[in-house]
C-alpha cells in the first residue's frame, strides 16, 4: 500500500476549507461509547451526524446488518465522512464461537462499507475505520509507533491484521484511507473507567500482576480531538496510533488513580487470581495483562496537541463528580 500516493491525491484540500464546512458524517457501529462521543463533539460543532445500526432507535439512525447491501448505501452517497466503528466488543470469553464472531463482526462491516464507496456515485471523501493497538506485541521496554512496532500473530494480533488488510485491500482512489489503532479511552460514560473507579472506591484498586505492563490510553476529549485533527489533515493516511505519548505502568497508573479518587490504598491481584476473576466475569485476563507501549508518532509530527497528555491531569478530570 502507498500510503505517499494517498497523501498526494489528497494534498490539494486547504486545511482551512476543510475545518470551516460543516461536515456530514457517517458512524456505522456508533451506538457504543466512542460512537456517542463522536457524535456529541461533533455534533456540538454543527456537524451533522447519522448512524448506522442494527437497533434504530432515533431519527437520525438507520438499520443495517453490517454484512449486505441495502436501502443504508443512500447514506453512503450523502456522506463526506465514515467512521466506522463497528465491531463485537472483545471484553468477552475468547470462546470458539465468540472469537468467529470477534473477525468476522469486523471483517464483513469493513468488506461491505469498501463494496458500497466503490459503487458509490458520490463516495465519501474520508473513511477512517476503527483499528487497535493491540496488534503490537506485549512490551515492557520498546515503544511502538506506527512505523518502528513490532506486529506479532497471537489471536488478538491477527484479528487486528485481517481487519486493516480487508480496509485497505481494495482500490478507492477517490476516498482516503485511515485506520485508528485506537487503545484505552478513558472518559466517565463508559469503557474501562468506570469499572476501575468502582473497583477502587471499594480499595480493590490495587496492581494487576506484577504492575509492570505498560498502559497506553488517552483521554475522551483527546480521543474526539484527535479525530478531529485526522479529518482536518488530508496528509494522514493508513494506521496511525491513537493514544496518548505517555504511556504508563499499570502499578503506577493504579496508585494514581487511588490519589485521584482520595483512597490511601488498593488491593492488587495475583495472575492467578485476575485468571479466575476474568473466567467469572465472563472476560478474558489479556485485557489487563497485556502491555500496550504504544506512541503516537504520526500524531505528533502531524502537529497534534494534547489537551491531557499527562496521566495525572486525565484522572483529576475524571474525578470530577
Amino acid at each position: 500500500m502507498d500510503y505517499l500516493s494517498y497523501a498526494c491525491a489528497f494534498s490539494y484540500y486547504n486545511e482551512f476549507n476543510v475545518k470551516s464546512m460543516n461536515r456530514k458524517i457517517l458512524i456505522p457501529g456508533g451506538t457504543g461509547f466512542l460512537g456517542k462521543l463522536l457524535e456529541d463533539y461533533f455534533g456540538k460543532r454543527g456537524d451533522e451526524v447519522r448512524i448506522l445500526t442494527r437497533t434504530p432507535k432515533r431519527a437520525n439512525e438507520m438499520y443495517w446488518d453490517a454484512r449486505e447491501l441495502g436501502d443504508w448505501i443512500a447514506e453512503i452517497e450523502w456522506a463526506d465522512t465514515v467512521i466506522n466503528l463497528t465491531g463485537k466488543s472483545v471484553d468477552c470469553r475468547y470462546t470458539e464461537e465468540n472469537k468467529r464472531l470477534i473477525l468476522s463482526s469486523r471483517l464483513n462491516s469493513t468488506s461491505i462499507l469498501s463494496k458500497a464507496i466503490a459503487q458509490a456515485d458520490n463516495p465519501p471523501e474520508t473513511w477512517l475505520n476503527a483499528a487497535s493497538s493491540t496488534i503490537y506485541v506485549h512490551s515492557e521496554k520498546q515503544e511502538m509507533t506506527e512505523d518502528e512496532g513490532i506486529i506479532g500473530a497471537d489471536f488478538s494480533m491477527n484479528v487486528c491484521k485481517e481487519w486493516e488488510a480487508c480496509f485497505f485491500k481494495e482500490d478507492l482512489d477517490h476516498t482516503r484511507r485511515v485506520a485508528l489503532r485506537t487503545s484505552i479511552v478513558l472518559g466517565k460514560g463508559g469503557g474501562a473507567y468506570p469499572k476501575i473507579r468502582l473497583l477502587t472506591k471499594l480499595f480493590f484498586g490495587g496492581k494487576q500482576a506484577n504492575g509492570a505492563q505498560f498502559i497506553s490510553w488517552i483521554h475522551e476529549k483527546d480521543f474526539c480531538r484527535s479525530v478531529e485533527f485526522t479529518l482536518n489533515h488530508p496528509e494522514i493516511v493508513g494506521p496511525i496510533n491513537i493514544v496518548s505519548p505517555k504511556p504508563i505502568r499499570n502499578k503506577d497508573f493504579m496508585k494514581l488513580v487511588q490519589k485521584s479518587l482520595n483512597r490511601p490504598f488498593g488491593i492488587g491481584q495475583s495472575r492467578w487470581l485476575l485468571e479466575i476473576g476474568a473466567k467469572l466475569f465472563g472476560t478474558e485476563a489479556e485485557l489487563l495483562l497485556k502491555s500496550r507501549n504504544v506512541i503516537p508518532e504520526r500524531l505528533l509530527e502531524s502537529g497534534f496537541t494534547y489537551d491531557f497528555d499527562e496521566i495525572e491531569g486525565c484522572l483529576e478530570d475524571l474525578s470530577q463528580e
